[in-house]
């Protein structure tokens, strides 16, 4: 490809792979500020830095571009092949009857008290460390969602999955096929986990008791694709399962970490949490999750400038263009949220904390610009009508209780890591109950 039809690179010593690793926030901005639409990291690997470039990559995932291999080993059936592209989007149309927004709001009620439990159980007067306490909580909330009667027996298995993919994704990267300790971890706790929701399926299907939770669902055939193999099941609710605590957990920190910091917010959301939401967590119906326009708003806020998936990879699988230059087949292509997020065409004053842009004049919920914490396109996350109930409600129940603060002293309450995910790792805040 000729020199000058590629995307420009960050001028001086900033723009090289050591600049990257030491602080990629800082170099994502600058590089957006000063290169534009997209940009070049290196050779074979371009960032698409504002929201049109992001919008089309994402957009044409599955026609133009790819998706990196996942961590998971795909779950293999008896004669030893893996789910093919059909039972693939078998499985997509099963998962989704039980993600759709209307669903999850029907069934709120199921999720409400796991955000309750979370508020009232957090440890009064002392300094605590949010990340490992909202990971527990949110794994079993979607144990529950997904398993129902069955969660119990799963949420260890669940948690004990998702635990050893952070450790997987916090780990140096090496390629795929380099057996290291962590992915020998991972493979186990999958195989642990796989064996156990098989012998749930096993019993659900031979008791015609399948149950009215995502995996009863996945159990019923479909009209266009019959029955959904036990592999696809399998296959589709291990990647669910980790999903329900991963990405929310960072989520979770840096949620709570602006209700320590945006005091005046966190007030207006307590008061709008104890006029809204009933006292039994178990009565929460999708009506009261609409009231909570300015949580919701405060959470899109906090997404915007705080997106846990900061940057997502994708891969050009022919050739085409992007913001006006030629992309090769096999080119690297990084999305990049956090600064289209941050971009003062979308967002004005992109970098004042305002959860008002997301409300009209009377309170309703409107989109103002791009908002891509949880993707789009075919590859988009499924959960986000749960993930976005289930930070809204944790969001409202902890500030309806808590006053949060940071700890005391010149120490950081938090460190920010960017590698796999954008993370406030080690946060600590402590919780005063409110009068």
């Amino acid at each position: 490809m000729n020199r000058r039809q590629q995307p420009p690179r960050l001028a001086g010593s900033g723009g090289g792979s050591a600049a990257w690793r030491r602080d990629r926030l800082a170099m994502a901005v600058r590089a957006a500020a000063e290169c534009g639409d997209v940009w070049m990291l290196g050779p074979g690997a371009y960032v698409a830095a504002t929201a049109g470039p992001c919008e089309t990559v994402l957009r044409r995932t599955t026609h133009e571009y790819e998706t990196p291999p996942g961590t998971f080993l795909p779950v293999k059936r008896a004669d030893g092949s893996g789910p093919g592209p059909n039972e693939r989007a078998h499985g997509h149309a099963a998962r989704m009857r039980g993600l759709r927004p209307k669903v999850v709001a029907a069934r709120i009620g199921e999720i409400a008290p796991g955000a309750a439990e979370f508020a009232e159980g957090w440890p009064v007067g002392q300094d605590v460390e949010v990340l490992p306490r909202a990971r527990r909580v949110l794994v079993d909330i979607g144990a529950r969602y997904l398993f129902s009667g069955d969660a119990e027996a799963l949420r260890p298995l669940g948690a004990g999955l998702a635990d050893a993919r952070e450790a997987l994704i916090r780990s140096w990267p090496l390629p795929p096929r380099v057996p290291t300790p962590a992915r020998r971890c991972l493979a186990r706790q999958q195989a642990a986990f796989a064996g156990a929701l098989q012998a749930v399926i096993d019993r659900r299907r031979r008791t015609g008791e399948l149950g009215n939770d995502l995996l009863g669902l996945m159990l019923c055939p479909s009209t266009q694709y019959g029955l959904l193999p036990d592999a696809a099941i399998i296959d589709s609710l291990t990647g669910l399962i980790v999903a329900t605590a991963e990405t929310p957990t960072r989520a979770v920190g840096w949620l709570l970490l602006a209700l320590a910091r945006e005091t005046q917010a966190a007030d207006r959301i307590a008061v709008e949490a104890a006029r809204t939401l009933p006292g039994d967590p178990h009565t929460v119906t999708g009506a009261h999750l609409d009231g909570l326009r300015y949580t919701q708003a405060f959470v899109r806020e906090v997404l915007r400038l705080h997106p846990p998936n900061w940057l997502l990879a994708r891969r050009a699988t022919t050739q085409t263009r992007l913001g006006g230059y030629p992309v090769d087949p096999g080119t690297t292509v990084l999305v990049c949220p956090y600064t289209a997020q941050r971009d003062a065409h979308e967002h004005p004053a992109p970098d004042r904390f305002s959860p008002e842009r997301w409300l009209e004049a009377g309170g309703s919920l409107r989109v103002p610009g791009v908002f891509l914490p949880f993707g789009t396109g075919p590859r988009g996350c499924e959960g986000t009508a749960m993930a976005l109930a289930i930070l809204t409600l944790l969001t409202a129940e902890t500030a309806r209780r808590h006053h949060l603060s940071e700890p005391p002293g010149p120490e950081p309450s938090h460190r920010v890591t960017t590698f796999g995910a954008l993370t406030p790792n080690d946060l600590r805040l402590r919780a005063t109950p409110r009068d």
